[in-house]
């Protein structure tokens, strides 16, 4: 089986900062710390509101990261041409509620396909990758398929928030295998921990694992260097088998 890369959300490291409006922590500094722990990549979602990541701190991550930088954005004019300006690795678009707490499931593609459509065009046309954050269903895999997508990053919300209950990992495991029979690239992350990584890193078409907020908050007690490294060993472990 194939390697999986980890890319680290350090949003909430930006979370804990906002708390006070202080200077400190630096995302960007956690980034590095990350990296150099053996992430593969670093993803910041910069949400509408600014709640967490501010402009300054992804402008730092496209020049500074070391390795591949994922934008999470939502589809909107503003955000495609900060995109467009900073020209991450990858961009991947997501749902976006102002009075959500977290992002609670994947795109409805079939919702404005005009829009998804233009900014995806837009992305792909500036050379950047492109990924949608979506539900494990066939229908929405092909909607990504049709717009043009290099990439789907499914939402594992409802398999976490489920523990046991063996439909939704198989809901996963289906639509990994019919993405990559679409010639998609396979992603997964939300609500992803140590303790329940393991079954969604050994979806043998899932190259890609989007994980932060277990990480930040496991950092708390271990550090987040040690917290990095015991999540790839979960999924190292879980490939191997």
């Amino acid at each position: 089986m194939t390697p999986q890369r980890l890319y680290i959300n350090i949003d909430h490291v930006a979370t804990l900062r906002q708390a006070r409006r202080a200077s400190y922590p630096d995302p960007v500094a956690a980034a590095r710390l990350c990296e150099d722990a053996g992430a593969d990549g670093i993803t910041a979602h910069l949400r509408e509101d600014r709640r967490h990541m501010q402009d300054a701190d992804v402008e730092a991550l496209a020049r500074g990261a070391r390795t591949p930088f994922n934008l999470e954005i939502a589809a909107t004019d503003e955000m495609t041409r900060i995109a467009l300006r900073l020209r991450p690795h990858q961009v991947t678009l997501v749902p976006e509620r102002r009075e959500e707490i977290t992002t609670e499931g994947g795109l409805d593609l079939a919702s404005d396909p005009a829009r998804l459509s233009t900014c995806v065009g837009a992305l792909r046309q500036a050379g950047i990758r492109t990924a949608l954050f979506i539900d494990p269903d066939r229908d929405q895999i092909d909607r990504a398929a049709a717009l043009g997508a290099e990439a789907i990053e499914l939402h594992t919300g409802t398999y976490c928030h489920h523990p046991g209950d063996p439909r939704h990992l198989r809901a996963l495991q289906d639509a990994a295998a019919h993405a990559a029979a679409r010639g998609l690239a396979v992603h997964a992350g939300h609500g992803l921990t140590v303790g329940n990584v393991g079954p969604v890193a050994a979806i043998p078409e899932c190259e890609e694992l989007n994980i932060g907020h277990s990480i930040v908050a496991h950092a708390v007690f271990v550090g987040l260097a040690e917290a990095v490294r015991a999540m790839r060993a979960a999924m190292e472990s879980a490939r191997a088998r």
